[in-house]
């Protein structure tokens, strides 16, 4: 009996040291390749996009077709957001917010033009920026460090 309560807690040991390792030193970086992967999806449209204006013009009166909003007006903010939230995604300043037009702008795409499984992976990964942050590897996070609370108990929302 006393030597299977010494293998548990053992075992509980190397998983919670495990655990530990993994959202220290390997979560941080899973962050910053996640931005990175969806910052880099949206600024390479973004990029397509203003490279011919009026083609990007006619495609959302012929073929994107956004509901409640004018060809030009869907034109502009579309890739006004797919130029604007990848830098600041990708630098991890306020990243949450940036991710909020992002996902918006996912579902739009997945309702409207083309349902596809990409957009819900998309979906997911910003999402799980929303809900989390951006990482230790991010500016949100060292603002909050240093303007944050200094007391250990308090909580940072």
């Amino acid at each position: 009996m006393a030597n299977q309560m010494a293998l548990s807690q053992s075992i509980c040991r190397v998983y919670f040291k495990i655990i530990f390792f993994m959202e220290r030193f390997v979560g941080p970086f899973l962050f910053l390749f996640i931005r990175f992967w969806v910052a880099r999806i949206f600024w390479d449209s973004g990029r397509c996009k203003i490279q011919s204006w009026p083609t990007t013009v006619m495609l959302f009166k012929n073929e994107y077709k956004v509901p409640f909003l004018s060809a030009d007006f869907a034109a502009f903010s579309a890739t006004a957001i797919e130029l604007i939230c990848p830098i600041l995604l990708i630098i991890g300043l306020a990243s949450r917010f940036a991710a909020i037009p992002m996902l918006i702008m996912a579902a739009v795409i997945q309702c409207v033009y083309l349902c596809s499984n990409e957009h819900i992976y998309w979906s997911i990964l910003l999402g799980l920026i929303i809900c989390y942050g951006p990482g230790k590897i991010s500016l949100d996070f060292f603002i909050r460090k240093w303007l944050g609370p200094k007391d250990k108990d308090s909580q940072f929302c």
